[in-house]
C-alpha cells in the first residue's frame, strides 16, 4: 500500500495557517491605532503577507496530495470516500481563509495621494482619521509607560520590604549576641569574683598554718 502523504503536509499547513491568524489578529489591532502609513503597520503588513505566501506554498502541495487520491481512488492508499471529501473541504477552507487576510491586507495598503480637488472637497477625511489615530496611539503609549512604572515601583516596594526584614533579622542577631556577651562577661566576674575569694581564703589559711608552726617551734626550743 502507498504511503499516504496528507497528515504530514496537513500539519504544515496548519502550523502555517495559526501562525497567519496570529498575525492577522495583530495586523488588524495595529491598524485600528495607528496611521496608515505608520512602521509598525507596515512590519505587521509584510509579515503577514509573507507567511500568507508560505501556506499559499504548503496549501498547494496539500491540495495535489488530494488530486491525487481523487484521481487514483482512495483505496489504494486506504482512505474512505467520506474522508476524500472532508479533505477536499478543508482545502477549500483553508483557500478562502486565505483569500480572506489578502483581500484585508490589500484593503489596508496606503492610499495614493489625493488630488488638490479631493483635498479641497474633503480635508477633514485626510486630517480627522489621522489625529485620531495618534491621539489613540499616545494614550497607549502612556498606559504602556504607567504600567511600567507601576511595575518598577512594586519592584523597588518588595526590595525595600526584603532589606528592612533582613535588617531587622540582622538587630535582632545582634542583641542576642550582646545578651549572650553580657551573661558572659557576668559569668566572668563572678567566676573572678569567687576565685578572687578563695585565694584570699588559701592565703588566711597558709599564714595560719606558718604562724602554728612557728609557735610549736619556738616552744620546743
Amino acid at each position: 500500500m502507498s504511503v499516504d502523504p496528507w497528515h504530514d503536509v496537513k500539519n504544515e499547513v496548519q502550523n502555517s495557517l495559526e501562525a497567519a491568524t496570529n498575525l492577522r489578529a495583530s495586523f488588524l489591532r495595529i491598524r485600528s491605532t495607528a496611521s496608515a502609513n505608520s512602521e509598525e503597520l507596515n512590519w505587521a503588513r509584510n509579515e503577514l503577507k509573507g507567511t500568507l505566501a508560505a501556506l499559499d506554498a504548503d496549501l498547494e502541495d496539500l491540495e495535489e496530495s488530494v488530486r491525487i487520491i481523487e484521481e487514483t481512488g482512495g483505496r489504494l492508499f486506504g482512505v474512505e470516500e467520506t474522508e476524500v471529501m472532508a479533505r477536499r473541504k478543508y482545502v477549500v477552507y483553508v483557500r478562502n481563509q486565505i483569500e480572506t487576510m489578502r483581500k484585508e491586507v490589500n484593503d489596508s495598503m496606503p492610499p495614493k495621494s489625493p488630488s488638490t480637488a479631493q483635498m479641497r472637497h474633503s480635508p477633514s477625511l485626510d486630517t480627522e482619521p489621522h489625529e485620531d489615530d495618534q491621539a489613540e496611539w499616545s494614550r497607549l503609549e502612556q498606559q504602556l509607560e504607567v504600567q511600567r512604572q507601576e511595575s518598577t515601583l512594586d519592584t523597588i516596594s518588595g526590595t525595600l520590604h526584603t532589606l528592612a526584614t533582613q535588617a531587622s533579622l540582622i538587630g535582632q542577631e545582634v542583641g542576642e549576641h550582646n545578651e549572650l556577651l553580657s551573661e558572659l562577661e557576668a559569668n566572668v566576674d563572678r567566676s573572678g569574683s569567687k576565685l578572687d575569694s578563695a585565694m584570699k581564703k588559701m592565703k588566711h589559711f597558709i599564714r595560719e598554718t606558718e604562724g602554728r608552726h612557728f609557735e610549736e617551734a619556738a616552744q620546743t626550743i
